[in-house]
C-alpha cells in the first residue's frame, strides 16, 4: 500500500497538459537534413495516398506488423501485448476504409488520425502562392494560439521533395495520432487497444493522453522504479520501431513517398527524447527530493509536490517556446545562427554507436537524461524568475502573451549565452541522431 501511494504521488509530477518536446519539429528537421545528401539530393517522389499503399502491400504488411509485435514483446519493458483480434490480416476484397481502419488498429494509433496529403513549408524558403489546408484537415487536436503550423496541400501523383516529406512528417505524431489510447480514455478505441490504464498524466486532458508515447523515463534510479514501477510504461521505442520498419518496407516495395513519410513519423519519437524534459522524470531534482515531496504529500502536506509540478511544467514549456522563437526569428531574418549550424553539423554523427533497434533508449535517451540537471540550472539562471521559479505562476496559461526572446534580452547576457549554447548542443543531438536513424532505415531498406 505504501508503494501504491508513492506511485500516485509521483504520477502527479508528470502533469503538463501539453507534452510537445521541441515545438514544431519540422523547423529543426529542415535544418538537420538540408545538407545530408541522402535526403537533400534525393529525387522528388510521387505523392500517394495511404489507402493506395496499404492496398498494394497487404501481404507484406501482414507479415511486418506481426514481426513488430514479436519484437516489442522481446525488447520493450512492461509491454502490453496487442489483442489478437487487432492483428492485421490481408483481405483484398474489403473497402479502402476498412483496410485503413484495420491498419491503424493494428498499430494501435487513433483511428481518426488524418494522414492527409500535405507538407509544412520550410520557413526559410516559403513557397509562392501555395494551396493551404485548414488545420482540421490535418490535425485532430484544436489549433493553439499563435500556432506555427502551415499545411500546404498535396495531390496524388504530384511530385514532392523528400526533404519536405520527412521534415513535415517528423511533426505529425503531435497531430492526434497518440490521443486517448488507454482503457480509461474517453474513446471507444482506447478500451480495445490493450494498453491498460494511462500510467501517468490526466486522462481527461486530451494532450496529456499522448505523454506515455512521447516520453521515456528509461534512465531513472532503481529506487524510483521500485516506488513507481508505472514510469516504465512508456512507448516511444514502440512507435519509433513501428514507423521505422514501415519506412524500410515502403522503400523496398517501391513506395518512396511513404518511405520518407514513415521515416519522419519514426523520427518524432527519437527527437522528443533528445529533450531532457521528455527523458527525465524531474530534471534538476534528486531522487531524495522527489521521494521527500511525496512523503509530505502522503501526510497531507502537498505544497512541495504541487510546487514541483508547476515548476517542471513551466520550465518544460518555457524551453520549448524559447527554442521555437529562436528558430522562427532566425528564419524570418535569414540568419544562420549557432543553432542552425549545430543542427546541420554532421561531424558528430559517426561518434555515436551504429544505428540499432535500441539506439533510441541506449544512446538518445541516456544522453538526454544526463543533460537534465545542467539544463534545469541554465533555465533558472537565464529566464525571468517569475516564469521558471515561481510555483504560483502558470506559464501555460500566460504563454501566448509572452515573448521570451525579448524577455531574455533584458537579462544577464552571459546567462542567456550559456542557455543558447545548451540549446544548440541539444539540437545538435537532435540532428545527429535523426541522420543516424535515417541511415539505419535506408540500410534496412537496401537503399544504402
Amino acid at each position: 500500500m505504501r508503494r501504491f501511494y508513492h506511485a500516485v504521488a509521483i504520477s502527479c509530477l508528470i502533469a503538463s497538459p501539453q507534452v510537445f518536446a521541441w515545438g514544431n519539429h519540422s523547423f529543426p528537421a529542415y535544418r538537420a537534413f538540408e545538407k545530408m545528401p541522402e535526403v537533400a539530393e534525393a529525387a522528388p517522389v510521387q505523392v500517394e495516398t495511404l489507402e493506395a499503399f496499404l492496398k498494394a502491400e497487404e501481404k507484406p504488411l501482414e507479415a511486418l506488423l506481426a514481426s513488430q509485435e514479436a519484437w516489442a514483446a522481446s525488447n520493450i519493458d512492461k509491454y502490453p501485448a496487442r489483442p489478437s483480434v487487432l492483428a492485421f490480416k490481408a483481405e483484398p476484397n474489403r473497402s479502402d476504409d476498412a483496410r485503413r481502419l484495420a491498419f491503424l488498429s493494428a498499430l494501435r494509433v487513433a483511428p481518426n488520425s488524418k494522414f492527409a496529403l500535405y507538407y509544412q513549408p520550410d520557413p526559410l524558403r516559403p513557397p509562392a502562392n501555395p494551396t493551404m489546408l485548414p488545420h482540421a484537415a490535418v490535425n485532430t487536436l484544436p489549433e493553439t494560439p499563435n500556432s506555427t503550423y502551415r499545411y500546404v496541400a498535396l495531390k496524388p501523383g504530384e511530385m514532392v521533395a523528400p526533404l519536405a516529406v520527412i521534415a513535415s512528417a517528423s511533426d505529425e505524431p503531435d497531430y492526434g495520432l497518440d490521443i486517448n489510447l488507454f482503457d480509461d480514455s474517453p474513446s471507444d478505441w482506447g478500451k480495445v487497444y490493450g494498453f491498460g490504464a494511462q500510467p501517468f498524466g490526466n486522462p481527461a486532458l486530451p494532450y496529456a493522453t499522448q505523454a506515455p508515447f512521447h516520453m521515456g523515463f528509461m534512465h531513472e534510479s532503481s529506487i524510483l522504479y521500485t516506488a513507481a514501477p508505472f514510469i516504465k510504461r512508456t512507448f516511444p521505442l514502440l512507435r519509433n520501431y513501428q514507423y521505422a520498419t514501415l519506412s524500410a518496407l515502403a522503400f523496398r516495395t517501391g513506395h518512396p513517398y511513404w518511405g520518407w513519410r514513415f521515416a519522419g513519423l519514426s523520427l518524432h519519437y527519437l527527437q522528443d527524447l533528445t529533450q531532457p524534459y521528455h527523458a527525465r522524470l524531474a530534471p534538476g531534482n534528486s531522487t531524495a527530493k522527489l521521494l521527500g515531496a511525496n512523503i509530505l504529500a502522503m501526510a497531507g502536506m502537498s505544497g512541495m509536490k504541487d510546487g514541483m509540478v508547476i515548476l517542471l511544467s513551466n520550465r518544460h514549456l518555457a524551453l520549448e517556446k524559447y527554442q521555437t522563437e529562436l528558430l522562427q526569428n532566425a528564419a524570418k531574418a535569414k540568419q544562420d545562427t549557432p543553432i542552425e549550424k549545430s543542427l546541420r553539423n554532421s561531424d558528430q554523427d559517426s561518434k555515436y554507436p551504429a544505428w540499432n533497434d535500441t539506439y533510441v533508449r541506449d544512446t538518445v535517451a541516456a544522453q538526454s537524461a544526463a543533460f537534465g540537471a545542467q539544463l534545469a540550472d541554465l533555465l533558472v539562471a537565464a529566464m525571468p524568475p517569475g516564469y521558471v521559479s515561481d510555483p504560483d505562476f502558470d506559464f501555460g496559461v500566460k504563454e501566448s502573451g509572452i515573448n521570451l526572446v525579448n524577455e531574455l534580452a533584458k537579462r544577464e547576457p552571459a546567462d542567456r549565452a550559456k542557455l543558447d549554447a545548451a540549446i544548440a548542443d541539444l539540437l545538435g543531438h537532435f540532428g545527429a541522431h535523426s541522420r543516424n536513424a535515417v541511415r539505419g532505415i535506408l540500410k534496412a531498406s537496401g537503399n544504402q
